[in-house]
């Protein structure tokens, strides 16, 4: 396969766990070339020198599923199953069998991680297994060609020992004469060796036989499967046209004055998500079933008539509050971000964005030719979007700001790190109804959010990587506390459902304790991509682990219940525990992750720590309702509608200023559309201009030029941290204060 063909594939990032030179056949006119080739992470790329590591992948070919085989004394063939085939030649035969074995081993831990995978997916999907692609299950000829080609291999390392046992009998003999007892013992062992590998050649022999005569049987039930996978297939395709026409004639309906049909499908609409959203059992069924979660089987003093204010004002009389710190300096309370309108900084502040226009576009004519593929690099129209990047949508993880307000006056780390649970859970409160996905930032692409005058915090963002996308975010509150995370992820499209996996992390710490939390976000699953109405939902375990100061041991347990069509759990709900370092509960959680959570004090528990006993249960976050006709407008609370508010004196990279975004929140979506393509066409036409100049600097043996670096992160460790990570370096504010932005790039 030539380099041209494999391209695309993107760069290996993380610590690699093999890599060297080898020859990689291009084609007929190159034939081999020589490559500097990287094994990490299930994953085998290639450059064409060491330097293009930073910014030019050749090639990549994952492990998972592929065949490994042999072809010569040094040459060794890697196939995913037709799509992609690299043909590799080692300098001896001892880097190539070097090369296998690590290769092989890789491939069966990435097996291993997609095993567990999928026993999640089994788990928390048990109804959405019908849209599984064809490429999930494994092909039984496939197998027996795999094993084949690992028989091929036995078969030429007995060999091996047969030769080198017969050169080391020859040298025996000839080191002694006449031969003694010790020589004698040695060959005969020799001997045995060559004797054993026979057997085991005869075994594995029989085995293969076996496995061949059952590969026909398994071959014929999957080929059964594929067939009703395929007519299941094409009566979904029916279905979504049926939808679709039906979605027409009620929009054509109800523009001329509506019908009882379309109030009939409305009515309907709202009947599926109220199954999706609606609570089962009454609120005693939900505490015991906590009960059994977390575990804690007794629950008393409960008041759900507790405000968040409330909350707060028995918070600084709790026990463990820092009353020394409240008699020497009040700290202000600010208020949610939902709730602040009005006047800030002499500049009033908009409270909504233009209605979203009605532009009809079917999803399945898009979505259905991108099965299997990678969400990045689906071509994706504005008309799926809403007027906010993912660098502003992150932001967002602050509207309720107000519960690390409340955490920075704790001096319990555990009550403290019960409020941070609490603030990790408000996150995903809007996620519920906002099924539009954010704009993609471009490589550099920044956003900064200065509302320290009325909500007491401060943001900045950007987007520091292009492959893999990834974006750093640091916050600063005036109360204390400081936030950062980075944040990149995964996604998996099944058809019929579409999962998000982050994988980044994000921290706290408060500035008078020197207390900090780490934790990771949880896997959020849109429903119904291709039929039905889009809902979400977000599941799996949180681990808030404490790493500075004296919250050092204390870890927060979350767990985010998925939907499950027969649960008897009310939905979108969330339930923890707070352990201190000896692994004691001392605090507990429960609520939900749209609505609101509660916390409690745990008063005793028993000799193993599996029962508790808990006080009275304080709300520590409640989500403030939704603007009136805010579906009218993308869903946006408040604080969304001002994320994207024309403000002088930002970055000119700022994605205030992204001209197709602008464009599609004043309603022109078909120039938004344009706009996009060209910023798109703009940023790879940079990359490639990089890559030539980088290539040129190989041929000339020169240092290449740097790739680009993010302007206001850092890659760099942390304090007792291995990894790395972009970090802030705290010149942003000063620059945009001198109005210094001769650094920036050109991206727009």
């Amino acid at each position: 396969m030539s380099d041209a063909v494999v391209a695309k594939g993107q760069p290996v990032h993380g610590d690699p766990e093999k890599k060297g030179w080898l020859f990689k056949w291009t084609n007929y006119l190159k034939g081999y070339q020589r490559r500097w080739f990287v094994l990490s992470n299930g994953l085998l790329s290639y450059y064409r020198n060491q330097a293009e590591m930073a910014h030019t992948c050749r090639g990549t070919i994952s492990l998972l599923g592929a065949l490994i085989h042999t072809a010569d004394s040094c040459t060794f063939v890697i196939s995913n199953g037709g799509t992609q085939t690299f043909h590799i030649r080692a300098h001896d035969e001892v880097e190539r069998q070097s090369w296998v074995t690590a290769l092989e081993l890789a491939k069966a831990k990435a097996m291993l991680v997609r095993a567990q995978e999928s026993d999640d997916d089994d788990d928390n999907m048990a109804a959405s297994h019908v849209g599984q692609s064809e490429g999930d299950a494994e092909d039984p000829s496939g197998i027996a060609r795999e094993l084949a080609a690992r028989f091929h291999d036995l078969r030429t390392c007995s060999e091996l020992v047969t030769r080198h046992g017969a050169a080391l009998q020859r040298s025996l003999v000839d080191l002694e004469i006449p031969p003694s007892d010790t020589t004698k013992q040695v060959s005969e062992r020799a001997t045995l060796f060559r004797i054993s590998c026979n057997a085991m050649m005869n075994a594995c022999s029989e085995f293969m036989n076996a496995a061949a005569a059952g590969s026909g049987r398994l071959s014929r039930a999957l080929q059964h499967e594929r067939e009703q996978k395929m007519r299941l297939q094409e009566v979904v395709e029916q279905l979504a046209r049926q939808h679709d026409n039906l979605e027409r004639n009620v929009t054509g309906r109800s523009h001329t004055g509506g019908t009882g049909q379309n109030n009939e499908a409305e009515e309907d609409d709202h009947e599926f998500f109220d199954a999706v959203e609606g609570e089962t059992g009454s609120h005693d069924d939900e505490i015991n079933s906590f009960v059994i979660k977390v575990p804690v089987i007794f629950l008393e003093d409960r008041d759900p008539s507790d405000s968040a204010a409330d909350v707060m004002g028995r918070a600084e009389a709790a026990p463990g509050a820092d009353d020394t710190d409240t008699k020497e300096k009040e700290l202000k309370i600010y208020p949610h971000a939902s709730e602040v309108a009005g006047v800030v900084d002499s500049r009033p502040r908009r409270t909504r964005v233009p209605d979203k226009p009605n532009y009809p576009l079917s999803l399945w004519s898009i979505m259905k030719n991108c099965i299997g593929k990678e969400l990045s690099k689906i071509p994706i129209p504005v008309n799926f979007s809403e007027p906010l990047s993912m660098l502003q949508r992150l932001t967002e993880d602050y509207e309720y700001s107000g519960v690390l307000d409340q955490a920075a006056r704790l001096a319990d780390p555990a009550q403290q790190l019960a409020y941070v649970a609490a603030f990790t859970v408000s996150s995903y409160a809007t996620t519920s109804c906002r099924t539009n996905k954010p704009f993609n930032p471009l490589l550099g692409e920044t956003f900064e959010c200065d509302r320290m005058a009325d909500l007491g915090w401060r943001s900045i963002s950007e987007q520091v990587s292009h492959h893999p996308p990834m974006l750093a975010q640091h916050c600063e509150g005036a109360s204390g506390w400081e936030c950062w995370q980075e944040f990149t992820m995964t996604t998996k499209f099944r058809g019929k459902y579409l999962q998000v996996v982050p994988l980044g992390s994000a921290s706290a710490s408060f500035t008078k304790s020197g207390n900090r939390y780490s934790w990771r976000k949880v896997t959020t699953t849109v429903h119904n991509i291709i039929v039905g109405k889009l809902w979400v939902d977000n599941h799996g375990d949180m681990d808030i682990v404490g790493e500075g100061g004296a919250a050092a041991g204390y870890v927060a347990h979350l767990k985010y219940l998925p939907y499950g069509y027969f649960s008897k759990e009310s939905q979108r709900k969330v339930t923890g525990v707070i352990k201190d370092p000896q692994g004691v509960p001392r605090y507990v959680l429960q609520g939900h992750w749209d609505e609101r959570v509660e916390v409690a004090p745990v008063t005793s528990t028993n000799g193993d720590n599996t029962v508790c006993k808990t006080g009275k249960f304080t709300v520590a976050w409640e989500r403030v309702p939704a603007p009136d006709n805010a579906d009218r407008w993308y869903n946006f609370t408040i604080l969304a509608a001002q994320l994207n508010e024309p403000e002088p004196g930002v970055a000119p990279t700022d994605s205030r200023l992204r001209p197709d975004q602008r464009l599609m929140e004043e309603g022109l979506w078909d120039d938004a559309n344009h706009e996009k393509l060209r910023l798109e066409e703009k940023q790879r036409t940079k990359r490639r201009e990089a890559e030539a100049e980088a290539e040129a600097a190989a041929a000339a043996g020169t240092r290449p030029p740097p790739g680009p670096a993010p302007l206001w992160f850092t890659r760099e460790s942390e304090a007792g941290a291995p990894h790395l990570r972009h970090l802030y370096n705290h010149r942003y504010w000063e620059a945009k204060e001198r109005q210094d932005w001769a650094d920036c790039p050109d991206i727009f």
